[in-house]
């Protein structure tokens, strides 16, 4: 990380290995199937969004096809489903395996974090593993002193989904 961004980023007391660690619980409460705790980690008004693949970072969802384009509300509403023992999709649920890193502090400012990371997420259902790979643009903000998801966009950096086909679970 660039000085400057130290600096920035201590004047709000949050350090590059501090969004590392938020990232790394992220993935595992994902893996755990811990939605509810996943979805506290939002700021209410937050946003979750995931552009086709092969989309790039300028992607905007009114002008192009989004996977998932959720506000807080729906978001709260896919978490309630994919807590649900039968939720269709996902029904036995997938077991997932997320690995995260090159983690960035891309500008820290009064109003939050700007921050990116590397992933890979394997998914294995049905005798089939498939995986999936990109990256996770974050805008963090600083809520009583604990990091909350502002808005995150995973892009998925690959051609299509073949042989995925879909998006049943989150990346």
């Amino acid at each position: 990380m660039s000085v400057a961004l130290q600096e920035m980023a201590s004047a709000i007391t949050v350090t590059r290995a501090d969004i590392e660690a938020f990232l790394i619980e992220e993935a595992a409460m994902l893996d755990e199937h811990r939605f509810d705790d996943w979805f506290a980690l939002f700021d209410e008004g937050a946003t979750y969004k995931v552009p086709q693949a092969g989309a790039g970072d300028d992607a905007m969802s009114g002008k192009t096809l989004f996977y998932i384009a959720d506000d807080y509300f729906r978001l709260g509403q896919r978490v309630e489903r994919m807590a649900k023992p039968d939720h269709h999709s996902e029904y036995p649920a997938s077991i997932c395996s997320r690995m995260i890193g090159n983690v960035r502090i891309l500008s820290a400012a009064d109003d939050g974090i700007e921050a990116a990371c590397k992933y890979i997420t394997h998914r294995s259902k049905n005798n089939v593993t498939d995986m999936f790979c990109g990256h996770h643009h974050y805008m963090f903000k600083v809520r009583d002193g604990k990091l909350r998801i502002g808005a995150k966009t995973t892009y998925i950096d690959m051609n299509d989904l073949r042989p995925q086909g879909r998006v049943s679970i989150i990346i």
